[in-house]
């Protein structure tokens, strides 16, 4: 039977309570290293309840429409070559309901945010924006975050750290200054570590080291792949490692990123059950990658597969509620209401 770890979570603007986390034992946190803390006891809070039901998208896209394109232009270089406009979204969430997601700016609007802008403030209640961080030398990306969550629905930030200047890391100055800024804003930052965790850990171990009061999100599971050598099973040494920060949170997100197989991709079953017995459900959120995903298996199919895939790692109803929405509902409290 696996025990639900129970952490305490990050200071956030919104909130500043700590929350019970669905634990089988529902008033004490295991931590990795043995030691239990007591944890706040939550019974009737509303919308911890209320979370249980709905089912939130960690990690998406959107860009303009070629009419939208106009209006919103596309980075020079980074014209999309699927469908990605908001439109078709909300139709791919209708059928497979999903009840809201957080849009990660994304490449092909590069530092451009005036159309995930102009999407937060139409849907204010169905999306959360993740604005990518801006690391130019001189230190301005620092302020555009700071408008970005202030002015608008950023509430999340992206590192992508092949944006960083030539020979430098995320954790030179500005990385550490953003990063930084991010945990006083009260938003987590996001990693992207696509040509592999292990070129990145040690930059985000001191992060979290030096800053722990900012919530960290591994998107795709830090892009660890099921292991077939030595260099990916480390990968997942690794991810799992990360555990024992507790700011650290794992997106369970582009399955098709990480599996070898063909949908349902049950091969990451293994996976799921390590990161949920290392990190606990609560640390755990689900993520289609929208829209890369349509082409590679289909929207509602994205979530049918986690579904399948904890079923198959024999994850309970529980759990599944953490991962399914009420992780990242935890994280971005008041954001998603009851219609």
């Amino acid at each position: 039977m696996r025990l639900t770890s129970l952490l305490a979570f990050p200071s956030h603007p919104l909130t500043s309570s700590l929350r019970l986390l669905g634990s089988k034992s529902n008033s004490t946190e295991i931590t990795s290293s043995g030691t239990v803390k007591m944890a706040a006891i939550v019974g009737s809070d509303p919308e911890t309840m209320s979370s249980r039901s709905r089912v939130i998208d960690s990690h998406l896209h959107i860009w303009a429409s070629p009419q939208e394109a106009a209006t919103y232009p596309y980075f020079p270089g980074q014209e999309p070559t699927l469908t990605g406009d908001v439109d078709f979204l909300l139709k791919n969430m209708e059928e497979a309901r999903v009840d809201g997601a957080l849009i990660v700016q994304p490449i092909n609007h590069k530092f451009d945010h005036s159309l995930v802008t102009s999407v937060l403030k139409k849907f204010p209640s169905k999306f959360v924006g993740c604005c990518l961080a801006n690391p130019a030398e001189d230190g301005s990306g620092i302020k555009e975050l700071e408008n970005l969550v202030l002015e608008s629905n950023y509430r999340a930030v992206r590192f992508n750290p092949y944006l960083w200047p030539s020979g430098q890391k995320m954790t030179n100055a500005v990385g550490k200054a953003m990063f930084s800024k991010a945990g006083d804003l009260g938003v987590p930052v996001g990693f992207m570590c696509m040509k592999g965790l292990h070129l990145h850990l040690a930059e985000i171990e001191e992060l979290c080291t030096e800053f722990p009061k900012t919530t960290v999100l591994l998107d795709h599971a830090g892009f660890c792949k099921v292991p077939e050598n030595g260099e990916a099973k480390l990968a997942y040494t690794q991810l799992m490692k990360l555990s024992r920060f507790p700011q650290v949170y794992v997106k369970f997100s582009a399955l098709f990123r990480l599996s070898r197989t063909g949908f349902p991709y049950q091969d990451l079953s293994p996976l799921l059950s390590k990161v949920v017995s290392n990190f606990g459900a609560n640390r755990v959120m689900w993520g289609s990658d929208f829209p890369f995903v349509v082409l590679e298996c289909g929207y509602k199919e994205a979530k049918e597969a986690v579904t399948i895939i904890a079923k198959q790692a024999s994850l309970s109803s529980s759990e599944m509620d953490w991962i399914l929405g009420k992780t990242v509902m935890q994280l971005f409290p008041g954001q998603w209401v009851l219609p």
